[in-house]
């Protein structure tokens, strides 16, 4: 698809919904986005996958794939293989860098083997992290293979070891606590976009991503020029060192009192959310990019091989 096309004879099926536990914020995400097409003058299918993707769409034979999943089998390297397989082109991160992204400790190793900064982070059983301290409180305790904040629990100095629920996986990661503000950059193709300041009044969970008034989103953020440059500079040398294609976002911690030394990555999202107040297109938006436009764009640079 790269290079223009036709957008009227275009045919893009993009792929929401899928079983894993971000599945309603997928469907959010595919809605926003098959509306933003067909604004754009792409003819668009909307496909809940299911697991019967691949003959459905051996049956469409779509042009692109436009990839609105989120979490496992949508953004960890699997429904990418399948359309490796197919020969679909499509939107966002391939195989490996998805896989990698993914994967919340290997993402880190590849931060720091790039000069990357990053906080302590240990895999452990949720046994282990239920019986006792892993790390020296305060830390965090998360699934390292999901996203949008699933199963975040923040264990302050002074507390307990934390009771993990039945529904956290059988290996979690327990991760020093990084004080400080929220803030993240979204990179389209080689260009990191601007840095957004999140702000809410607890912890940047799920609630406060997805529901209405839970959390600010201040762009361009109002940190110094230094911290600004890092951020920019940072969330590119990510995108780049895992592979990632099309657009990603990468999140950050920053402690105002420590200056340059106090700003630490988290993750990078290489399925970043996509309604049209989300973070991603909300950057985008401040650099004149329409919603539109950004949907059409990242259909545009869709391939295989990614």
């Amino acid at each position: 698809m790269a290079g223009g096309s036709n957008r009227a004879a275009s045919t893009v099926a993009v792929l929401m919904g899928g079983f894993s536990s971000e599945r309603e914020v997928s469907l959010s995400t595919g809605r926003a986005c098959a509306a933003a097409l067909r604004e754009a003058g792409y003819q668009v299918v909307e496909v809940d996958c299911d697991r019967d993707l691949s003959a459905r769409l051996i049956a469409l034979k779509p042009d692109v794939c436009f990839n609105a999943l989120h979490g496992p089998w949508g953004e960890d390297g699997a429904v990418q293989g399948l359309l490796e397989w197919l020969r679909l082109p499509y939107t966002h991160s391939g195989i490996l860098a998805s896989a990698l992204a993914m994967d919340k400790i290997k993402t880190k190793e590849v931060y720091v083997a790039n000069g990357l900064p990053v906080v302590q982070s240990v895999l452990a059983s949720r046994d282990a992290v239920s019986a006792g301290h892993v790390l020296p409180p305060p830390y965090v305790v998360k699934p390292y293979n999901e996203g949008s904040s699933v199963g975040v629990y923040i264990v302050q100095a002074g507390s307990n070891a934390p009771r993990l629920a039945d529904t956290m996986p059988e290996t979690v990661m327990v991760e020093a606590y990084a004080p400080g503000r929220e803030m993240t950059v979204t990179v389209m193709g080689d260009r990191a976009l601007c840095v957004t300041d999140i702000l809410t009044e607890g912890w940047y969970d799920f609630d406060a991503k997805y529901k209405v008034g839970g959390s600010r989103h201040v762009l361009p953020a109002q940190i110094p020029a230094q911290i600004e440059a890092a951020c920019l500079d940072y969330a590119l040398r990510a995108h780049q060192a895992l592979g990632c294609r099309g657009i990603s976002r990468t999140d950050f911690r920053w402690d105002e009192a420590r200056g340059l030394d106090g700003l630490i990555l988290l993750e990078t999202n290489t399925q970043p959310g996509m309604t049209a107040t989300s973070l991603a297109p909300e950057q985008a938006a401040h650099c004149g990019i329409s919603f539109a436009e950004f949907c059409a764009w990242i259909v545009e640079d869709a391939s295989c091989n990614r």
